[in-house]
């Protein structure tokens, strides 16, 4: 038995806790409302995010940030990439020392284009950390506290830490590979939000499969092709962070990327769909981050290019569609890996 710390009670951060409780670990977990820990405590529920879902009797919940962090050896960051440099330099004025960060958050800094490990390496000194793994993959919270079966990749540059991790969160419906491309992983989480919103924005369009199947596809190519650039691995966009969380993100119903896309495509104004949403897309942040990439690393990105335009640049979705449609034509296999 571990005693680990879940900072963060959204969907995801719940669905974390409730597979560790349920592996027998003793998980605290922090909502940052004190209405919603007492919940988490007294009715084993948490219905905001996670409706109708009876939560482990031994999974127990505060709204203290300090007391949470003391308590894991082991501490898992479970909050929107927006909130990770807060996070982090609230946990640095306290009184821990060498415990393994986890993080289960996919985005990019825009502006800093950092990657979350990067955000998080430069607000917690050396002292504070033993090291940082990243655990991402295709993992809807709605269907892990069911327990149908998802399978993830624990990722870090210590590979004892991310096998640490494997074993932590291993059980007969949680499946955990490692790896070491920190990098790839990064990236792959990050960007595939991305190109969820394309494809929401295209089944909002009225568009079928055949569109779904190429935007899954080329958006591979990009994510790919800038992750190489950056110093990743490219089998990792064959794995379960690049393709595997690229489909499960862009077909899902499950999938608040898609949604947001979805609701763009029918002519809602990207303010509707923020404040119609209630919870943070990632994807819309991570565009502009993925933006400023493709300028930084000289990558060609034009599904990225074209979703930009849409959210920050006011061009109809059906406009940039047809800017897409009519570029210069290409060789698929070089084009795919940036020969040219």
């Amino acid at each position: 038995m571990k005693k680990v710390s879940v900072i963060g009670a959204g969907s995801w951060g719940t669905a974390i806790a409730f597979v560790l409780a349920e592996n027998g670990h003793d998980c605290l977990l922090w909502a940052r409302r004190s209405e919603q820990s007492a919940e988490i405590n007294q009715q084993h529920s948490n219905q905001s995010y996670l409706p109708n879902i009876a939560l482990p009797g031994n999974l127990n919940a505060t709204s203290d940030l300090s007391v949470a962090a003391m308590h894991g050896e082991i501490v898992i960051i479970a909050v929107p990439t927006k909130g990770i440099r807060g996070i982090c330099v609230d946990l640095n004025k306290m009184d821990i020392s060498k415990k393994l960060i986890v993080h289960v958050s996919k985005g990019i800094e825009p502006d800093s284009l950092k990657r979350i490990s990067e955000m998080i390496a430069e607000e917690l000194p050396p002292s504070k950390m033993k090291a940082i793994v990243a655990l991402s993959g295709p993992s809807h919270a709605e269907e892990v506290v069911q327990r149908h079966p998802t399978t993830v990749t624990a990722a870090s540059a210590d590979i004892d830490a991310a096998e640490e991790v494997q074993d932590l969160f291993m059980n007969n419906y949680f499946r955990v590979y490692t790896n070491d491309d920190l990098v790839g992983v990064e990236i792959g989480a990050a960007l595939k939000n991305v190109i969820a919103l394309a494809a929401g924005i295209s089944d909002g369009l009225g568009y079928g499969d055949n569109a779904k199947a190429a935007l899954i596809t080329r958006g591979l190519a990009e994510i790919s092709r800038l992750g190489v650039k950056m110093g990743a691995n490219p089998l990792t966009f064959s794995g379960l962070t690049g393709l595997g969380d690229l489909i499960v993100t862009c077909t899902s119903v499950h999938s608040r990327n898609w949604k947001a896309g979805n609701m763009l495509g029918k002519g809602n104004t990207l303010e509707e769909v923020v404040s119609g949403m209630g919870m943070v897309i990632e994807g819309v942040r991570t565009a502009k981050a993925a933006h400023q990439l493709a300028a930084l690393y000289d990558v060609s990105m034009p599904l990225t290019e074209s979703l930009y335009s849409v959210l920050f640049e006011d061009v109809p979705p059906k406009e940039a569609v047809d800017q897409l449609m009519s570029r210069m034509k290409k060789q698929e296999v070089e084009d795919l890996f940036g020969y040219k």
